[in-house]
């Protein structure tokens, strides 16, 4: 009996030696990739100045979800605070407090499209795998409306996040902004717009953030434990887009919070940016989505 009991004092006290040792290199590696150094090739694009370009630009502002994390007016927006982790957007006008001031175009091209600092630091939270494939048009437009944004006073982005959330991160469990994206693709070419499939599939690229590369949904890494899983938006019995055959039935739910049977979507979903979705956009979506082959959850 006291062979048996050494035995497994030994054992535990070995285990929590891997645990201890495991938990301190996961928390040294999180923060070695918090300041690596992303490198990425120039593409500078020249910001809009054109009242169709600014219209453009305050357009892709209001519907593709910059306001969730930046707020209304530019100024930040705190997003997350569930006691243990506490992360907000920062302020990106030209006030005090903002981040933005000296912002060159290829700075501005870094962080949207790639999630990566002017420094080349990575961005942790910046959803830039749903901005990677914008146009050098749609960019442009975007720029030019966010560098005439009046300034307000605000601060930069707060990022507290839990031991278990860096643990996971450091372990690569958890992807920051730059290792999400494949930085050697060309910039998105321009389609039409229209109701058609190819301009909904260029539309769509705003729900990778949430639903996956492949748009199969599944449990969102590094979001708060409370958030659910994101729909499987491929065309599947029991998967997200199945109530939804009509393209009214589709823009109704995005414009308004609440499925065809009148319950409440997750709050979750941005739904303050997805109301101002243009008519185009949402049947585009709506077209596009109702093409994908069905594939199980979580495939990302």
């Amino acid at each position: 009996m006291k062979r048996w009991l050494k035995i497994s004092l030994a054992t535990i006290g070995a285990l929590a030696a891997v645990a201890v040792t495991t938990l301190a290199w996961a928390l040294h590696q999180a923060d070695t990739k918090m300041v690596r150094v992303v490198s990425i090739a120039s593409h500078p694009v020249t910001p809009g100045r054109d009242a169709a370009s600014l219209s453009r630009g305050r357009y892709l502002f209001e519907s593709r979800g910059c306001t969730d994390c930046h707020g209304a007016q530019g100024g930040g927006k705190l997003f997350i605070d569930d006691g243990a982790m506490k992360v907000a957007g920062p302020n990106i006008t030209s006030g005090p407090g903002g981040m933005v001031a000296r912002y060159r175009p290829e700075d501005w091209e870094r962080a949207i499209r790639h999630g990566v600092k002017p420094d080349g630091r990575p961005l942790m939270i910046m959803p830039s795998e749903d901005y990677n494939r914008l146009t050098d048009q749609d960019l442009a437009a975007l720029v030019g409306y966010l560098q005439q944004l009046p300034p307000v006073a605000g601060q930069g982005a707060v990022l507290q996040l839990p031991v278990p959330v860096r643990v996971l991160y450091g372990l690569g469990l958890i992807q920051d902004a730059a290792a999400r994206i494949d930085h050697s693709l060309p910039p998105e070419q321009p389609v039409p717009e229209g109701v058609t499939v190819a301009h909904g599939r260029y539309v769509a690229n705003m729900c990778m953030g949430c639903h996956g590369p492949q748009l199969t949904g599944g449990k969102i890494a590094g979001a708060p434990p409370d958030w659910p899983a994101a729909a499987n938006l491929t065309n599947g019995d029991g998967h997200g887009m199945q109530p939804y055959a009509s393209a009214a039935a589709f823009s109704t739910m995005m414009r308004t919070g609440r499925r065809p049977d009148g319950t409440e979507v997750s709050p979750v979903m941005p739904f303050n940016a997805l109301k101002n979705l243009s008519d185009t956009d949402l049947g585009a979506l709506h077209a596009y989505l109702r093409t994908l082959p069905p594939q199980p959850t979580g495939q990302r």
